[in-house]
């Protein structure tokens, strides 16, 4: 039996998510994949579901010159979002008016109710289900995925220890919800009962799982495999467990992948293509029923992530997002919704909401001259810190969720302005 300490830092913030590049080249089994991988490289599959599902490639850009609210009235009305999701049965883009505040990950309450009352208080709008690793190493983000995993065990400290003999990607895989790792999900569903308006929560993506299984010992192509089933088999509980407990309410589901920063690094254990492949299969488990997207807190190639087909694009305002405008505008031509991190969650924290709202308009600006529309950018936007607030006090937390709900209102006044203006 192998042991590895993953500690529980990997729940909160983009520092605390360590990025995984083995030296040695390692093969995973499954189908060939040509593009942008090696043609002797065979890659795990994930599902046979997700192989129609929507894949947003590259539009060309249109010309727009003005980057302000003000200056859409002379263009004529375009049309409102299409329903979130590739499969058009949810719509909870109809329920969430542009510029909605919400939580991303983890929170540093030891009391559960107490961070289920402060995500209902800071975020009422969509509240994020948290996820609590000082209340709890077993809620770290690895330490919860695994759970359940026939031959991994959880060990003191959030470390994990597996037994190869055990370990079989075709074992099923128990969604014990009773578990420890569960505490902040099962506290909220309990302050949240009678809600029927929409929610969110996320869970490990498949491609971080996996690094994280391969890091402990597990054989890289058993590895992605054990994570794209144990992701999907949790995807279906959780999203279950919500559903029974609180019946009249839409759930936005995300798939936490911050390993996707790494994606294009050499020495990635797995081809790019395998990855998003990983990605879009997790997805497939839940966007017939919920909004499913994906999170990243790194600096990820944009393009890729949206190859996997996520209705909701959760980011970090980082400059480089500018270079993949086409991929975004037709994403959000499609109805897509983008969560934009906003209020950093490394480094020292901004004593207002100033900076990190006039770093957000410039980078719209820089969109809308390669094509973005200023609108839908508005209109289909969710506001969140960069990523979870885990290691820091509750004050801070307090601070950073101000912040946010002070840019929130910022951009709803000026997507109701534009709808104003064009009569929606």
């Amino acid at each position: 039996m192998s042991e590895v300490v993953l500690g529980t830092a990997n729940a909160s913030r983009t520092a605390a998510h360590p990025t995984h590049r083995p030296t040695a080249a390692v093969t995973c089994t499954g189908r060939e994949r040509s593009s942008r991988a090696s043609a002797n490289t065979a890659i795990p599959t994930s599902s046979a579901s997700h192989t129609t599902r929507t894949v947003h490639t590259s539009a060309a850009p249109r010309v727009r010159r003005d980057c302000t609210a003000q200056g859409l009235s002379s263009r004529g009305r375009v049309g409102q979002p299409n329903v979130m999701g590739t499969k058009g049965e949810v719509n909870v883009a109809a329920q969430l008016a542009g510029g909605t505040a919400t939580g991303v990950g983890s929170l540093p309450h030891r009391d559960a109710a107490a961070a289920a009352e402060f995500a209902l208080v800071h975020t009422p709008e969509l509240p994020a289900v948290p996820s609590l690793p000082r209340r709890s190493p077993a809620e770290g983000m690895i330490a919860q995925a695994v759970v359940g995993i026939r031959g991994v065990a959880l060990g003191p400290y959030g470390s994990i220890a597996v037994d190869l003999d055990r370990v079989d990607p075709l074992a099923p895989v128990v969604t014990d919800l009773d578990h420890d790792a569960f505490g902040g999900f099962r506290a909220f569903l309990t302050a949240a009962a009678g809600r029927t308006d929409p929610v969110k929560w996320q869970l490990t993506g498949p491609v971080t799982l996996g690094l994280a299984l391969a890091r402990a010992g597990v054989p890289v192509s058993t590895a992605f495999e054990v994570a794209v089933r144990a992701v999907r088999a949790h995807l279906q509980a959780l999203y279950a467990e919500v559903a029974a407990a609180l019946p009249g309410a839409e759930q936005v589901v995300v798939v936490d992948e911050p390993s996707l920063g790494a994606l294009m690094a050499p020495g990635f254990p797995i081809p790019p293509d395998a990855a998003i492949d990983l990605v879009s299969g997790a997805l497939a488990a839940v966007e017939h029923h919920a909004v499913a997207g994906v999170h990243c807190c790194a600096d990820a190639d944009w393009a890729s992530v949206l190859a996997a087909g996520p209705a909701v694009l959760s980011l970090p305002v980082t400059p480089s997002v500018v270079d993949v405008a086409g991929y975004l505008a037709r994403f959000l031509d499609r109805g897509g919704v983008v969560a934009w991190g906003v209020v950093p969650t490394d480094g020292p924290l901004s004593r207002s909401a100033e900076r990190p709202w006039r770093q957000l308009s410039e980078l719209w600006c820089q969109l809308v001259q390669r094509g973005c529309d200023a609108m839908q950018l508005r209109q289909q936007s969710l506001i969140t810190p960069a990523c979870g607030r885990g290691l820091h006090a509750e004050e801070v937390a307090a601070t950073v969720f101000g912040q946010v709900n002070e840019i929130a209102h910022r951009v709803r006044t000026q997507a109701l302005a534009t709808r104003l203006t064009l009569g929606a």
